[in-house]
């Protein structure tokens, strides 16, 4: 029985004027950055559609601004569909909205605990002491022998995210960033890009962060998701409501397997993912990882009527 994935775009995919049309024609949709406003105290819909994007590049402010367009456009998604043959994944932040989605907890929940899971994030690592780089056209094995190898010569690097076959992310000290540079041609990798973030997320120097995280994850009381929700940690469903605390701790400062969880869904039938929210990052790796398979992107009202079209033809 063929399945469908909705799944949730991370950082990054944000930019200024996200979800607006669906703000200016869904009564849904404007409850929810409603909602959104009154949760966080302040106007998360106004950075949303006005930026500027530096603004809305800042952590914690990106988290709860993404995860409210998501679900923005998740519950006119949900309000017109009848498919419960459904699977969810989201990467890194995207987890959030995914587990939301599946009702695992309800919204203002979900867009405080990422504005504070923003804030723990960027102030864990002072600024200019922690870095990213993204390899290109390098396999996973490659990518663990380079940040051995730099950690050894030069000071932590360490995986970050294994996103598609041919990019990886990796996170460090700063100064183990700038050397790594140099060191690429040993390890097979064709290109490195210095990312443009304020601290090397998913790795071990964002430990502390974590730790805070936990604080606020203890005191909810998470329910079981509704569908299967697949974790970054361990590529493994979320099958009841007791370990969602424990991985979202773990999932801060360790590397986000999306690779992996995209072919756990494949094999077990996803054969259309659908990629809810701002971008097309997730539906760019997934050509990578399995041309077989179908991806639909839905950030704006045309998109979802394409979609709507397709799933209900």
């Amino acid at each position: 029985m063929s399945k469908t994935a909705f799944v949730f775009p991370g950082q990054g995919a944000q930019y200024a004027g996200m979800g607006k049309d669906f703000y200016d024609n869904f009564k849904e949709s404007k409850e929810i950055f409603q909602r959104a406003n009154e949760a966080l105290g302040f106007d998360i819909t106004k950075l949303c559609f006005d930026g500027p994007n530096e603004d809305l590049s800042i952590t914690k402010i990106t988290q709860p601004a993404l995860l409210t367009v998501c679900m923005a456009i998740y519950e006119i998604i949900k309000k017109n569909s009848n498919n419960n043959s459904v699977v969810m994944g989201g990467l890194s932040l995207g987890e959030y909205s995914a587990l939301t989605a599946a009702g695992a907890m309800d919204f203002e929940t979900a867009v405080k605990l990422v504005y504070n899971r923003g804030n723990y994030m960027q102030n864990a690592v002072p600024l200019g002491e922690g870095g990213m780089l993204a390899l290109m056209g390098c396999t996973d094995e490659d990518a663990i022998r380079f940040c051995k190898t730099v950690t050894e010569r030069f000071g932590l690097l360490e995986p970050a995210n294994f996103n598609c076959p041919g990019q990886i992310v990796v996170g460090g000290k700063s100064a183990a960033i700038e050397n790594a540079l140099s060191q690429t041609a040993e390890f097979n990798i064709k290109k490195a890009v210095k990312l443009q973030v304020s601290a090397p997320f998913h790795t071990s120097m964002l430990i502390s962060a974590g730790n805070k995280l936990k604080e606020d994850l203890s005191k909810i009381k998470f329910k079981k998701p509704s569908c299967n929700v697949i974790s970054n940690v361990d590529t493994e469903y979320y099958n009841d409501d007791l370990i969602i605390a424990d991985k979202l701790e773990k999932q801060v400062y360790n590397p986000v397997r999306w690779e992996a969880c995209v072919r756990k869904m494949i094999a077990d039938g996803v054969n259309t993912f659908v990629e809810v929210g701002p971008g097309k990052s997730l539906s760019s790796f997934l050509k990578k990882i399995d041309k077989n398979v179908k991806s639909i992107n839905i950030d704006s009202i045309a998109a979802l009527e394409q979609y709507l079209q397709l799933a209900y033809a």
